[in-house]
């Protein structure tokens, strides 16, 4: 099988940790993820003319991503990451900046159209700019393109307009137990179980695959022909868990499109995530192995 080529269209920032900048921003980070499991990974965004946007195209490319950056008059991205005791980050973004300002072009209309899988959320697309340029790339993608949807919602950059536009493309659709009440209330969803109200937007949308997860509880996968696989995650020692939902992410998405059974997919997905939050940054350098932490804990 030749190497699946996966994109990542959206934000590319640095992260202001206590600890220091980090190169991050969820697609990226996902396509980071998804080229460590296997795949050719784009990352598909834009930086500012200015030192912070070369150190970053530096960074990513000493991370292995190949990245197609547009450069622009914008300031390169920043978001203040807050921790809490937990580690859990809270996030405050600067606007109007170089992502929010992207141009469609001839070579990444190309490069979407041979690509096997996607990964677009809402916080890329927050701009109309944007937000017409990423859509334009979806359309552009092969009708058995893998479109991975991670919803991240991120404070006010989201609309029911925006969320319903995309799910309208999306094969493969990830979201947690807090997004999935905050779409329960906008859609007025009927249902109370994670199954039931799943299945709405399988009856609605046509997806093939619905990823929720809930932080240190568990994730629930479940598939359109009514199989599902339910995990528990490990608890393990935590650095932070900036990045560990994308790690989960990138991961699943590259196992399932190469073939792996689902199960066994979902099992890679929560031991590569609980292995990032025993690190500090999105993009911690993997083992040979990574652990299997589901196994250690008896599951």
């Amino acid at each position: 099988m030749k190497q699946p080529i996966v994109l990542s269209l959206g934000e590319i920032l640095w992260d202001m940790l206590p600890s220091g900048k980090r190169a991050g921003g969820a697609p990226v980070n996902f396509s980071y993820h998804a080229s460590k499991n296997g795949a050719k990974g784009y990352a598909i965004s834009a930086v500012g003319r200015d030192d912070l946007g070369r150190e970053l195209e530096d960074a990513v490319a000493k991370a292995g991503v190949d990245a197609f950056l547009q450069h622009n008059q914008w300031p390169t991205s920043t978001v203040e990451v807050r921790l809490n005791d937990q580690g859990i980050p809270g996030y405050v973004f600067k606007e109007d900046v170089a992502w929010d300002h992207m141009e469609l072009t001839d070579d990444l209309k190309e490069l979407a159209a041979k690509s096997d899988a996607v990964c677009f959320g809402t916080l890329g697309m927050r701009s109309q700019q944007s937000r017409g340029t990423f859509c334009d790339l979806l359309r552009a993608t092969r009708p058995d393109a893998m479109r991975f949807f991670d919803i991240n919602l991120r404070g006010t950059y989201y609309s029911k307009d925006l969320i319903e536009e995309l799910l309208g493309m999306t094969t493969m659709f990830k979201l947690n137990d807090e997004e999935l009440v905050v779409l329960r209330d906008m859609f007025r969803i009927p249902g109370q179980s994670d199954a039931e109200l799943c299945q709405w937007f399988f009856d609605r949308y046509g997806m093939d695959t619905i990823i929720l997860t809930a932080g240190s509880d568990y994730s629930t996968i479940f598939l359109k022909d009514g199989s599902s696989s339910r995990l528990g995650t490990p608890h393990i020692q935590v650095a932070d868990t900036v990045g560990a939902g994308d790690a989960f992410s990138g991961t699943f998405a590259i196992h399932r499109l190469e073939g792996m059974p689902l199960a066994q997919a979902h099992r890679a997905a929560v031991n590569t995530a609980a292995f990032v939050c025993t690190q500090s940054g999105a993009w911690p350098t993997y083992p040979e192995h990574i652990p299997d932490y589901l196994g250690q804990q008896g599951e």
